[in-house]
């Protein structure tokens, strides 16, 4: 089988043992030595974190395996490539769906085998799960946010040049179906001016995700 190889180093990671891009690669190697399989490149990132979508050698190990030059991505640890159980599920959702697989060494998770796809389901479960929850909160706390609006007098408004809430969801909707990360929609909503929730000044690809998510639950129940 080919595969490719994904290293990372966070920049307060570099130092520690066992997370140099060095000694990732060559535990890739051996692995894949191992099972007999074909490493096609070991790409690797440098100073950034799991959390970001934007990495760049996780972008051409994701076009390798989308234009199937590569049948899964390998990583020491599964953390190398994902920080949260929802943002593995993202991956795991866009490998089902183009065909690919996922090994991560430290917990022999391989979603070639069944057993592999069995943990990914179950994991995708879960990830459902704090997506419903964060969805109920999200929802909760904009109703209690409008209503304290209007008992104190205020027009039920979000931001200016006249947005309205609804908008500025239809826009990170729009945004997602086209296939733009989290990150990416946060991003261009900062760069627009386009207020946060609550008046702030930030937009964080987690606020995206769980105003993208209850839009989703709502429109399930509606």
């Amino acid at each position: 089988m080919r595969v490719v190889g994904y290293v990372r180093v966070s920049t307060t990671e570099q130092a520690r043992d066992g997370y140099s891009l060095d000694a990732q690669r060559a535990a890739i190697e051996a692995e894949c030595a191992r099972r007999g399989w074909e490493l096609v490149d070991v790409l690797a990132d440098e100073g950034y974190s799991g959390k970001r979508d934007d990495r760049p050698a996780l972008q051409q190990a994701l076009t390798l395996l989308r234009r199937k030059k590569a049948r899964a991505i390998v990583v020491v640890r599964m953390d190398r490539l994902a920080r949260s159980t929802q943002h593995l599920c993202e991956f795991i959702l866009q490998s089902r769906k183009q065909k690919w697989g996922i090994v991560a060494m430290d917990f022999d998770f391989d979603t070639t085998t069944a057993n592999g796809r069995l943990i990914a389901r179950i994991l995708a479960s879960v990830a459902e799960w704090e997506s419903e929850v964060n969805g109920e909160r999200v929802r909760e706390g904009m109703a209690e946010a409008r209503a304290q609006r209007q008992a104190d007098g205020e027009p039920v408004t979000w931001g200016f040049k006249r947005q309205t809430p609804a908008e500025v969801v239809g826009r990170i909707v729009r945004a997602r179906r086209k296939g733009d990360s989290f990150n990416t929609i946060a991003r261009r909503l900062q760069e627009s001016r386009t207020p946060a929730p609550g008046g702030g000044e930030r937009w964080y690809p987690s606020t995206v995700r769980r105003i993208f998510d209850a839009e989703q639950r709502q429109r399930a129940v509606s």
